[in-house]
Parts: structure tokens; C-alpha cells; sequence
């Protein structure tokens, strides 16, 4: 069930949680920051979470967002779990490679690419 003001939409497919978001534009340092907690509460209620976090539809990502990220990567380590990233738009996934995040984080072209390596 989604909060009124959720920025996601979660489903399940094969014990993998799939994040998709509703909004283009990941601006906002309040979205952000509701962004992360959503995601952070998903990874909490289940350790070992395998989740995948679909950016079909996102055009802008500020760096705020990039940290938010950062921390969901961390939290989802912490729970010994995994977090794949997967339709990256060409600008944002630029900004991936020139901050070096693209080492970080296991990127995908398609979300079908990202659930084969869950």
C-alpha cells in the first residue's frame, strides 16, 4: 500500500522489490529526503533485501539525490543485501561515470538486465 505522498511505486517480482519513481524530477531536498526514508523503511523490514530501483522516467537527479543514494547503497550493504540501478537516462548516467558512482553502484541498461543480476 503507498503512502498518499510517496514518491515511489514499489512492487514485488521474485522475492526482488522493484522502486520505481513518480516523479521526473529528483530535486527537491524534501522529496529527496522523503525518497530516502521510503527506501530505507523497505530495506529495514527485510534484511537481505535484493532491490532494484528503476529510473524509467526520471529526467534530473540533483547531487543531493546522489547522496541519498550513497546511503541507501550503505544501508542495503549493511543489511547483506543487493541494490541494482537500471534505466539511467544518457545525462544522468554522465553525471554517474563523472562523479565515479558508476564504480559504486551496478548499473543496468533495462530493469530485465538488473533482475537477471539479482
Amino acid at each position: 500500500m503507498e503512502t498518499p505522498s510517496s514518491h515511489l511505486k514499489v512492487r514485488r517480482s521474485d522475492n526482488v522489490t522493484i522502486v520505481s519513481f513518480v516523479d521526473r524530477k529528483i530535486l527537491e531536498e524534501l522529496a529527496i529526503q522523503e525518497i530516502g526514508e521510503e527506501i530505507n523503511r523497505l530495506v529495514e523490514t527485510e534484511p537481505g533485501v535484493r532491490l532494484l530501483l528503476d529510473f524509467s522516467g526520471v529526467d534530473h537527479l540533483s547531487s543531493a539525490a546522489l547522496g541519498m543514494l550513497i546511503t541507501v547503497n550503505n544501508r542495503v550493504k549493511e543489511q547483506n543485501g543487493l541494490l541494482r540501478l537500471a534505466n539511467i537516462n544518457k545525462q544522468i548516467f554522465e553525471v554517474f561515470k563523472i562523479t565515479r558512482l558508476n564504480k559504486l553502484f551496478s548499473i543496468h541498461a533495462t530493469a530485465d538486465d538488473a533482475l537477471a543480476d539479482l
